[in-house]
């Protein structure tokens, strides 16, 4: 079954119909789903996900948009949440500076602290990384990253910046992107990476895939964002659901 690596079911775009929703993936062949943080309240709601849904995961960590919000106690929140038996993994953390909502000296302070909390944990992380190559890439460098283990989520770099992750034994988040007419570069991402360095997600609500492109995204979609990997890479589209799922289970559930 596919698994999605990375989605938003705590946001307020699915409070219409999110039971309805999560409980007719399975039949949709969407077998497991990490439910990933990004601000403070997302603490609280992702571990309500977690708790009341079997094949919902979670994952826990402030988005750089907010890390104005970290402090001790919030760290040491994420630490507790850390311990829970279906946390797997740190995220989302890293560095965006397209909206610069936050100073890019703070963003990488906390980008840092929070991959230690990683490594202290003993889980992988979920890294977001927009209009910040250089800079994400020098801390994932210095904290030695590829030690830690995690996804590029929402990879949207150049083949050649790929390189540098894969290198690291690090994975590549590939979600609705792929598809559009002018996703030419992540075509070619897709293209060179390994199938078994390679992760499905939706980063729903957000970025749905064609031919659904513009509206809201879910767990629905993935298969658009299978075939058109399967396609890219010339293989059956049940090879990348295999390939892909046991990818997911390696990083994520491999405690």
């Amino acid at each position: 079954m596919i698994f999605e690596t990375h989605a938003h079911y705590d946001d307020e775009a699915f409070d219409d119909d999110r039971g309805q929703l999560l409980k007719c993936l399975k039949d949709h062949d969407i077998g497991r789903v990490v439910n990933v943080c990004s601000d403070l309240k997302s603490l609280t709601t992702t571990e309500c996900l977690m708790d009341k849904y079997p094949f919902i995961y979670g994952a826990f960590g402030l988005h750089p948009d907010e890390v104005g919000d970290l402090n001790k106690k919030v760290m040491d929140r994420i630490h507790c949440l850390a311990g829970k038996e279906k946390t797997v993994a740190v995220g989302e953390i890293g560095l965006d500076y397209y909206w610069n909502r936050e100073h890019h000296e703070n963003q990488v302070y906390w980008f840092e602290r929070q991959m230690e909390l990683a490594r202290q944990e003993k889980l992988p992380i979920i890294v977001h990384s927009r209009d910040a190559a250089a800079d994400t890439l020098d801390s994932m460098k210095k904290l030695k990253a590829g030690d830690i283990g995690g996804v590029l989520h929402c990879f949207s770099y150049s083949r050649e910046m790929a390189r540098e992750y894969l290198n690291m034994g690090l994975y590549l988040g590939i979600g609705g992107v792929v598809t559009f007419k002018n996703g030419r570069k992540m075509k070619e991402v897709v293209e060179y990476a390994p199938l078994d360095q390679i992760l499905v997600e939706t980063d729903s609500p957000y970025l749905a895939p064609e031919p659904n492109r513009g509206k809201r995204n879910s767990s629905l979609n993935l298969p658009y964002i299978v075939q058109m990997i399967a396609d890219i890479k010339h293989v059956d589209y049940d090879e990348v659901i295999q390939v892909t799922e046991k990818n997911a289970e390696n990083l994520f559930l491999r405690g």
